[in-house]
Parts: C-alpha cells; sequence; structure tokens
C-alpha cells in the first residue's frame, strides 16, 4: 500500500488510539481535570450524543491550544466550489461526459483546485451529496481545510496526496481513496508537485460497510483493510489560514498557530486510507452479470432501508466466467443516479471516450449502457475465462438526481455528442 514509510492503524469503525508522545493519552477518563503534559481535552462529535451506539462517531483530542481559541471567521472566495442545494442550472435528464479537469495554469493547491460537478439535497438538512473534481499544482501552505456540510471521500487519479490531518497523516496515490470525516481539519501536499482526481462529499449519514446479507461474515471491502492515522502534531506559532466550508460557502480565519496540534487521541470519528486492489470481488459463477450493487466499498444509509443517500462502488480487477452471458454492464435505467470516473485503464463497457480522469453522468432513469462497439464485441465473443485487469474505475451512486454546475455544463473538457455513442446499435429482431 501506499504510505509505506507511515504508521498506521488498521480496522474501520474500530475504537482506535494514539499517541505521539509517551503518556499525553489520559488513562481511566477523557477529560481528567488536568490533561497530561498541559494538554487540552476536547471532544469531536460526527454524530449527534444520542444516536445509537453502533452507528456513533466520536473523537477525544488531546492538543495544545483548544480549537475554540481562534478569531471570527470571514467569508473569502468560493472559486468553483459549490454546496447544495444546486440552483445553477435545472435539473437535466441528458447523459453527460467529460474528458479530465485541466491542469491550472497558475499556482493552485488542493482547496484552490477543487470544482463542483454538481449534487443534490441540502447542506444545512445534512442530506444528500457533492461532487467535484480537483486539480492542483502546488502544495497548501499555511493553510488547512474542512468541511463542515459532510466527509471528503477523495479519489486520487494522478499523483501522490500526503495528507496531515489533525489525527495524522494519510499518503493516497492513484488507486487508494482517503476518507476525511466532517469537521477533521486537514492540509494536502503534493509529493511529485501536480495531482488531479474526485471527491464524493457526502452530507448525510456517515459512511459505513455495507452489510452482507447472504454473502456471509467475508467479502467486499474487508475492515481490517482500512487504515487509520496513528497521532502526529504541530507545534509553532507560524500564522495559519483555516477556511471551513460551512452552509455550502467558504469561510477563513487567520489562527496564530496551526491547528494540526493533536499529541493523542482516541476514538472513532477518524480519517481513513483505503487500497481499492484489497477489495474482495464477488460475482457470478454460472451466468448473468450482477448487478452493480455487488461493487459497494462504503454506503451512507438513508431514512429508507436499502435506498442510500450515497454508495461508493469500485470495479476492480476481477474474473468474467459467466457462460452464456452478456458480461459487460446491461443496459438499464436506475431509479438512482450514477456519476463514475476512470482512475487507470479501460472500463469495460465503453471501447472509447471515457478516459482516465474523466467522467459520466446518467441521472435518474436515463438509459446507458455498453456502446455498440462493446455490444457487438460482446455479443459474439467466445465465452472463456476472461480476467478485468487492465482498469480500475468507481461510481458514486445516490438516490437522488444529481444537478450539474454551471461549469460542469459550460467547461471546454465537457463531451458534445456523447449520445452518438449509442448511435448505430441496430435492429436484429426477427421471427
Amino acid at each position: 500500500m501506499g504510505g509505506k514509510d507511515l504508521d498506521y492503524s488498521p480496522g474501520f469503525g474500530n475504537e482506535h488510539s494514539s499517541e505521539a508522545v509517551s503518556g499525553a493519552l489520559p488513562v481511566g477518563r477523557n477529560a481528567p481535570q488536568r490533561a497530561p503534559f498541559g494538554l487540552y481535552a476536547e471532544q469531536l462529535s460526527g454524530t449527534a450524543f444520542t444516536e445509537p451506539r453502533a452507528r456513533n462517531r466520536r473523537s477525544w483530542l488531546y492538543r495544545i491550544r483548544p480549537s475554540a481559541a481562534h478569531p471570527p471567521f470571514r467569508r473569502v472566495d468560493n472559486g468553483w466550489l459549490r454546496g447544495a442545494p444546486f440552483r445553477d442550472v435545472e435539473p437535466d435528464p441528458n447523459r453527460l461526459r467529460w474528458s479530465p479537469l485541466p491542469m491550472p495554469d497558475e499556482p493552485t493547491d488542493f482547496v484552490q483546485g477543487l470544482v463542483t460537478v454538481g449534487g443534490n439535497g441540502d447542506v444545512l438538512r445534512r442530506e444528500g451529496i457533492g461532487i467535484h473534481w480537483y486539480a492542483a499544482n502546488r502544495s497548501m501552505e499555511r493553510r488547512v481545510f474542512s468541511s463542515s456540510d459532510g466527509e471528503f471521500l477523495i479519489v486520487p487519479q494522478r499523483g501522490i496526496l500526503l495528507i496531515r490531518t489533525e489525527l495524522g497523516v494519510l499518503q493516497a496515490e492513484p488507486g487508494h481513496v482517503a476518507l476525511i470525516p466532517r469537521g477533521v481539519r486537514f492540509r494536502v501536499e503534493l509529493p511529485e508537485g501536480t495531482a488531479r482526481g474526485y471527491v464524493c462529499e457526502n452530507y448525510g449519514q456517515p459512511f459505513q460497510l455495507p452489510d452482507l446479507g447472504p454473502i456471509g461474515a467475508n467479502g467486499l471491502a474487508n475492515a481490517r483493510d482500512f487504515l487509520a492515522p496513528v497521532a502526529a502534531y504541530e507545534d509553532g506559532d507560524e500564522e495559519t489560514e483555516v477556511i471551513n466550508k460551512f452552509g455550502g460557502n467558504l469561510w477563513a480565519a487567520v489562527y496564530g498557530h496551526s491547528p494540526l496540534d493533536v499529541v493523542a487521541w482516541h476514538g472513532n470519528h477518524v480519517p481513513y486510507l483505503y487500497d481499492l486492489r484489497t477489495f474482495n470481488v464477488l460475482g457470478s459463477i454460472s451466468y448473468d452479470h450482477p448487478d452493480p450493487s455487488i461493487f459497494t466499498v462504503l454506503t451512507s444509509p438513508s431514512d429508507t432501508p436499502g435506498l442510500a443517500n450515497a454508495d461508493f462502488v469500485v470495479f476492480a480487477p476481477r474474473w468474467l466466467v459467466g457462460e452464456d452471458t452478456f458480461r459487460p454492464p446491461y443496459f438499464h435505467r436506475n431509479v438512482m443516479s450514477e456519476f463514475m470516473g476512470l482512475v487507470e485503464g479501460a472500463y469495460d463497457a465503453k471501447a472509447e471516450g471515457f478516459v482516465p480522469g474523466g467522467a459520466s453522468l446518467h441521472n435518474m432513469m436515463s438509459a446507458h449502457g455498453p456502446d455498440r462497439t462493446t455490444f457487438d464485441r460482446a455479443s459474439t465473443a467466445e465465452l472463456v475465462p476472461q480476467k478485468i485487469d487492465d482498469g480500475l474505475a468507481f461510481m458514486f451512486e445516490t438516490r437522488w438526481p444529481v444537478v450539474p454546475t454551471e461549469f460542469a455544463l459550460g467547461g471546454s473538457h465537457r463531451q458534445e455528442g456523447y449520445d452518438r455513442v449509442w448511435e448505430g446499435l441496430e435492429r436484429h429482431f426477427g421471427l
């Protein structure tokens, strides 16, 4: 896995604990009268206090200065970053596809390089999602960022991200995802100088591992493959700009110190790193193509059982062995809305046009499926066992239509004429 030189604590949803200085973590209580080494005890809650224990998220932080010690925040320019509700344009049932987001010409860090594709729901009601691209060519310097609106699921497509959070350091590269919980502050550095990728900002219930039902106790994403950071802190008096996404807008305050000053912590409201290549793919060993829900890595549930606020789905390397089966994804219309991205290689339902760094959006009930070239090839292929190992694609799936932004619809990297990929699907009916 990436970040081999970093230490991690494995296990999704665990009660992790870590200290950068031995003895900094109190024993036997969360808020002693005097915390060790003169630290301040502070609880960071990702859910309401009274939510069921199985869903409750919180961490206790022991820091050099309390988060409460800061000057007022002021509104700053959002750039192309937006929050729900999205009202730039009216909802659009058309199928959309984009080439990779162009890399910036001017010096641009991770926050400045965030561009919103669209989304749904309402950040103030904590429901729905925002979908963003990022393209950056410099590290964040004396700046940290957090989102009060939702957790950030970051999918790198190009370049390594060194993510310094309040709870420690993650190193994410293409093929990994990094999950930054709501409210956790972080800074993104670029060891390779440039980076590009995707973000799902989840406004709803925190992502969790999906139930496995009749699959049993194992399979899909294994909890032990999620890696939480270990405590690492900054202790300095240099001015740091702290940017908070709140109510869909950006607010900033200049602190007289780095807020990444947590010396010890324990809890389960923590960042994670996950290598998508460790996903245990399950599929048909007889006939037919399973529904893509079988590829769910993480899910954010809604108030309707089985209807996700958001699902994160990966199409990882796998074997196809179905007999008398059209093996690529089938033609379909779906009540869920699907945003797809490609990290590397090729996607088995699109022969061309869908390229690494690109994206597509198939909104609720829009008909889609393989293009003609893929259909013709798959309909006549010899059905021997086939290894799909030349691509890594993913999907953000959500219960509501994704309303695109004006930038996404008018951007130079939007592919015009996407509908033409389904031209030439000939009539074969005959009695």
